[in-house]
């Protein structure tokens, strides 16, 4: 199967082209790195990154920024970085990508850990992160030609405590083969309209 993986060089990225790599072949896009560039957060970015890649069976979004910081000093536009990136551009991913995924295709989100266990300063990603499981559950509803929608959220990666940790006192890291698996779920399985929870 032909599969577009969005924020392939991440943690979250890798560990999804690890497991689906020896399978499938992998289209690797990225904002500044990939076999092809994107922005999610322009939707003629989006369309464009779709031309170049055809018809394809899956899509798996593993990137979106977000803002993070004391909740006295968020202002609108801080909370708009993690709405129009993490949750409109992953949107995005999926409303342009209605035309060229594959009858019975899939598309996969990621959201994350910050909306059921929260962290300080994370607020703005907990506000998307719930956003998105909002989203994949209405969507699936509606989803055209058999197409599957689900979004992964998965803990603190091990492969990102030694930048993040800190920031997760007392979270317990998830493997990064667990997290890859979730994905496969996702892409291989039949499920829709899921947030998959990886802890």
């Amino acid at each position: 199967m032909k599969i577009i993986i969005v924020g392939a060089e991440g943690d979250i990225g890798k560990a999804v082209c690890d497991e689906l790599g020896p399978r499938h072949d992998i289209i690797k896009v990225g904002r500044s790195r990939g076999d092809i560039r994107v922005d999610m957060a322009d939707r003629v970015s989006v369309e464009a990154m779709y031309a170049k890649c055809g018809n394809v069976g899956a899509v798996v979004s593993t990137a979106g920024d977000v803002h993070f910081g004391p909740l006295g000093d968020y202002i609108e536009e801080t909370f708009m970085l993690g709405l129009r990136h993490k949750v409109m551009g992953q949107v995005n991913l999926v409303l342009a990508g209605l035309g060229v995924l594959n009858d019975g295709g899939s598309v996969t989100l990621t959201s994350g850990v910050l909306d059921r266990d929260p962290i300080r300063m994370g607020t703005g990603a907990a506000t998307a992160n719930g956003a998105l499981g909002g989203f994949v559950r209405s969507a699936a509803v509606e989803m055209p030609r058999g197409l599957r929608i689900n979004v992964v959220s998965p803990g603190l990666l091990d492969v990102s405590v030694p930048r993040y940790g800190e920031w997760f006192p007392g979270h317990e890291p998830v493997s990064s083969k667990r997290v890859g698996l979730a994905y496969a779920k996702s892409v291989e399985g039949v499920i829709t309209g899921q947030v998959i929870i990886v802890e």
